[in-house]
């Protein structure tokens, strides 16, 4: 199959009609006909069924369907490419984050970044890992930090630290001296949705060991949860960067056992990274670094 056969059978399969497939082309109808037309001829076979509302793949036309799929994602890929050398690799970068990370991690990394490269331009986006994911796939974002956990097909996950989640306690609650789950679950612990990375970590805590959750409140932000916490609502557990923001405000402590997170860098699998990318990881891992040695003399 030629390149104009992939690209008109992609946009017939996502459409499902003639006209719509030459509106996604800006074509012509006749240039889409012509073309399918062709592309069957080549292969010797029928790839779809006409009917008056529109076209069906046929057994054939869905066999070929991965192939094609995996061809457009890698002209996607070359497009990006093409962009980056027209407009100067280390011209742009754009970055996403969790919410936690963007604000305590990514500043100190961005600023060091345009200092060693004062006419990069960047973009910096917060958002939930799964919306990360579809941005770096979309190749709408070049990476991403956030916290781990499993990645959906053509997700690349960099594993660059490993975390103690903290526990928080109001200023003048009575602290025992080793916070476990049970005793935060006896005090109103407040959950995270099941579908977070950390809520599922604390998910399965709290199912290891046989608790079950006396709070009914569940909360995705972080830091929803901090303030619930200083505004007497109970007890919570959130990462570590979270907790750091909140130490003058709360009490932080660790957890026994200790429950750990780890913190990944997120690209798309196959798509070139820019060399101020690299240089970005560089000092993210450095920032985290530091992070690391606060929580440790703390």
């Amino acid at each position: 199959m030629k390149l104009r056969h992939i690209e008109v059978f992609h946009a017939l399969i996502r459409c499902g009609s003639v006209s719509a497939a030459a509106r996604r082309l800006n074509v012509s109808q006749p240039n889409v006909t012509r073309t399918l037309a062709h592309a069957e001829t080549t292969l010797g076979v029928r790839l779809f069924e006409r009917h008056p509302r529109g076209l069906t793949p046929t057994p054939e036309a869905l066999r070929l369907w991965p192939a094609i799929e995996a061809a457009v994602k890698q002209l996607d890929v070359l497009d990006q490419l093409g962009r980056q050398l027209r407009h100067g690799v280390d011209q742009h970068l754009r970055l996403g984050a969790s919410h936690a990370p963007g604000h305590l991690v990514m500043p100190g990394a961005l600023i060091a970044l345009q200092q060693m490269l004062p006419a990069l331009e960047i973009e910096l986006v917060t958002s939930h890992f799964s919306t990360l994911c579809e941005e770096l796939l979309a190749h709408r974002l070049d990476m991403a930090l956030a916290f781990e956990q499993p990645a959906p097909e053509g997700i690349e996950c960099e594993h660059l630290m490993r975390a103690p989640m903290q526990a928080l306690l109001p200023a003048q609650m009575p602290a025992p001296a080793c916070v476990t789950l049970e005793w935060l679950n006896a005090h109103g612990l407040i959950l995270m949705p099941e579908e977070d990375p950390l809520g599922a970590l604390l998910n399965q805590a709290l199912e290891a060991e046989g608790l079950m959750p006396t709070a009914r409140l569940r909360v995705k932000t972080y830091s929803v949860i901090a303030e619930l916490v200083i505004a007497g609502g109970g007890t919570g557990i959130v990462d570590p960067f979270t907790a750091e923001r909140y130490r003058d405000r709360l009490q932080v402590l660790p957890l026994a056992p200790a429950l750990d997170m780890n913190v990944a860098l997120l690209k798309a699998r196959h798509v070139p990274q820019p060399h101020c990318a690299h240089q970005l990881r560089t000092l993210l891992i450095e920032q985290l670094a530091i992070h690391a040695r606060r929580w440790q003399s703390a």
